[in-house]
């Protein structure tokens, strides 16, 4: 019997050994029993103390009676033992390569598999509003529009503006030395038409609308919203995904067409400013450089660039968790998603067109 007398406080001391623990490793002892009636005062050193001697002894292989113990003593050790040390999913040691590799081959796999059942699933909703069956509020349509179109020019004008501006610069540096200036507005028109208007605007959304689509939609999901709205039969595809896709492909045309405008009044900033083109004869240029397939290039480009930034915000909304870190973690994973699908995309256009000969 091991019997524990005075005041166990922290701020005293505890001992640091216990003599007693000698006997035991000889084999001799194979029960333990506590005696406390002699203490006058303990805290949480105490418990400190008894859980490990209940460690030592356990490992032991002995008996060990707690009803000695006082009553406080026995509920805190009760409860320290109880609590399951938090799981937070680091080990000692990294798995083996290969199931490192199969791990991720299977995170891509499934990632993939879900990301053509949401397509899948908004073609159905597109093909349910054909038909007239498509069950959402056309109030909800109109906002998501007023918030895609008319809220973005600010910044959609800023970032063309001033790619214009250094497409122009660059490209005059470079024709100065063969005193081919003119054509900066040929290299600033086709650049903004064909490639830059339509995927910078697209970037710009992505950041913009694309991460507010997967914030609202992880907020809906947290607040158990999507799960009342398929509680109630209505389809979270049609009800929230659909107008936010029809937004996007309805103004991201016009967004990329004034996107384009912009970007040449920029660049005839440079070249008049700075060059000293007139301005009749930069405006010929550009009409002569500028055909209306450059500008349907652009166009088409860019519906299909909506459709990638308003899907990738929404797949992203809807799969987001039900705290708050996760609903910004949805809206950062729904803008570098969007970001790198358009990247890859464009380039898929580019070799598409090449071998096509536009």
């Amino acid at each position: 019997m091991w019997e524990f007398a005075g005041a166990w406080l922290s701020e005293c001391g505890l001992p640091e050994r216990v003599d007693a623990l000698d006997e035991l490793r000889s084999g001799a002892v194979r029960h333990v029993a506590f005696a406390s009636d002699r203490i006058t005062a303990w805290d949480s050193g105490l418990v400190t103390f008894v859980l490990k001697l209940l460690g030592e002894v356990a490992a032991l292989g002995v008996a060990a009676d707690r009803a000695g113990l006082p009553d406080g003593v026995q509920r805190l050790v009760a409860l320290a033992e109880a609590v399951p040390e938090r799981q937070t999913g680091r080990t000692g040691e990294r798995p083996p390569w290969l199931a490192r590799i199969g791990a991720s081959t299977i995170a891509t796999a499934t990632a993939l598999a879900t990301g053509l059942t949401f397509l899948g699933e908004s073609l159905l909703a597109l093909a349910a509003l054909l038909r007239g069956r498509a069950r959402f509020r056309v109030s909800d349509l109109f906002l998501v529009i007023q918030d895609c179109g008319p809220r973005a020019l600010g910044i959609v004008t800023l970032i063309s503006f001033l790619i214009g501006l250094i497409l122009a610069f660059v490209g005059a540096v470079q024709l100065q030395q063969f005193g081919a200036s003119i054509f900066v507005a040929n290299l600033v028109a086709i650049a903004m038409t064909r490639e830059i208007g339509c995927i910078m605007t697209a970037i710009v959304m992505s950041g913009r609308t694309g991460a507010a689509f997967a914030a609202q939609l992880g907020t809906m999901n947290t607040n158990q919203e999507i799960d009342a709205l398929s509680t109630l039969g209505i389809s979270p595809m049609e009800f929230l995904v659909l107008p936010r896709m029809l937004a996007l492909i309805g103004m991201m045309p016009l967004l990329t067409v004034y996107s384009d405008l912009v970007g040449i009044l920029g660049g005839a900033v440079v070249g008049i400013g700075m060059l000293g083109l007139g301005p009749i004869q930069y405006l010929e240029q550009t009409r002569d450089a500028v055909h209306v397939s450059d500008f349907l290039i652009g166009i088409a480009k860019s519906a299909v660039f909506g459709v990638v930034v308003a899907l990738a915000g929404c797949l992203r909304g809807m799969q987001s968790g039900r705290s708050a870190a996760a609903v910004g973690l949805a809206a950062t994973s729904a803008v570098v998603t969007s970001i790198v699908l358009l990247i890859v995309l464009d380039g898929m256009f580019a070799v598409i067109l090449n071998v096509l000969g536009f």
